[in-house]
């Protein structure tokens, strides 16, 4: 028991602190403005639109928050160290922001010869191949919470939903259940995967490209 007690919070720290890399990672990449390299033939497929204005709101109030707090700390609080530590972590969290938006810009959905690669940030990143696809519909939906992973269970099997500004846009319906690589390990087994994207008739559409390709004469 004492084993699993203390499991968990080194599971928490862990992907807090992978978390906290890969925000930064994807920080200085977007800063560096490294292109996004695709295998021949693949094309990406964005899905920050929805909370694109919601960030960026947050990303400029924060910029403006801070000299004014730092001003009001300069006038009120005698101690230099507390005017540093409260502009250190504004600096911080502007950047966190910032950081965050940049990571659901240079990780996009992106399909290819394989199968359909689904992504949310750094941390969702799993492929579907076409192989295991039965079909994919293009159909808005709203999630009952913010969280990016969410797994829906009913009598036909498990629902995986991986949401953008608590919605999903796009059906991929599987020929069988399929466990999928997500941040806290394998998921069980899912009979769909529901996911957001900008543009879903063009991904449905060239989803269904693939897997006429691969099935011919099939209905997707």
């Amino acid at each position: 028991m004492t084993v699993r007690k203390q499991s968990r919070p080194v599971a928490l720290l862990r992907r807090a602190v992978v978390y906290e890399v890969g925000m930064w990672r994807s920080l200085f990449r977007w800063l560096l403005r490294r292109p996004l390299v695709l295998p021949p033939g693949a094309e990406a497929f964005s899905y920050i639109g929805v909370v694109k204005p919601i960030l960026v709101t947050f990303i400029v109030l924060s910029a403006i928050e801070i000299p004014i707090f730092d001003l009001i700390i300069r006038h009120t609080v005698p101690w230099p160290s507390v005017r540093d530590a409260a502009l250190g972590l504004g600096i911080w969290g502007l950047l966190w922001m910032i950081g965050l938006f940049a990571s659901l810009r240079i990780h996009p959905h992106v399909a290819d010869a394989a199968g359909l690669r689904v992504r949310n940030g750094f941390s969702v990143d799993f492929m579907v191949p076409w192989a295991a696809v039965a079909r994919v519909e293009a159909r808005y939906r709203s999630l009952p919470s913010s969280r990016t992973v969410q797994l829906e269970l009913d009598d036909a099997g498990a629902v995986l939903n991986v949401g953008t500004g608590k919605q999903t846009s796009v059906d991929v319906v599987l020929r069988e259940p399929l466990s999928v690589r997500l941040p806290k390990g394998p998921s069980e087994p899912v009979r769909e995967i529901r996911l957001y994207a900008d543009d879903p008739a063009a991904l449905v559409a060239l989803t269904r490209r693939h897997l006429a390709v691969r099935l011919p004469g099939s209905d997707v």
